[in-house]
């Protein structure tokens, strides 16, 4: 009988260059097409609702992104999105590994 042999496990294990998350989305991955389209949306009309003063606000062009995409995956819960955000790598890299909470998520939407 042959010896069993398992591939090296350890969660711990640190990476001398940790990889960004763009390596983990495929090139041909819909959420890279979300993104580029987004990116050359003219998006002025939102940025000036926008009143300034007080704490930094997310991006609203990462947060389209985030909506488009989760719609596009069925998403529509803002917890739902807020979860995506935190535990699935192609959110992550569509926000930028920003991860706002399912209140400015829904405020955002209204």
């Amino acid at each position: 009988m042959a010896k069993v042999i398992f591939k090296s496990y350890n969660q711990n294990d640190s990476l001398l260059l940790p990889p960004s998350l763009g390596e983990f989305v495929p090139q041909t991955h819909p959420a890279r097409i979300v993104s580029e389209v987004i990116d050359h949306l003219d998006i002025s009309a939102i940025e000036s609702e926008y009143k300034g003063g007080g704490a930094s606000s997310y991006s609203p062009r990462m947060l389209i992104k985030v909506f488009v995409y989760a719609y596009m995956s069925n998403t529509f819960s803002g917890r739902k999105k807020e979860r995506q955000l935190q535990e699935n790598v192609v959110y992550m890299w569509l926000s930028g590994y920003a991860m706002p909470d399912f209140r400015t998520l829904n405020l955002f939407r209204s």
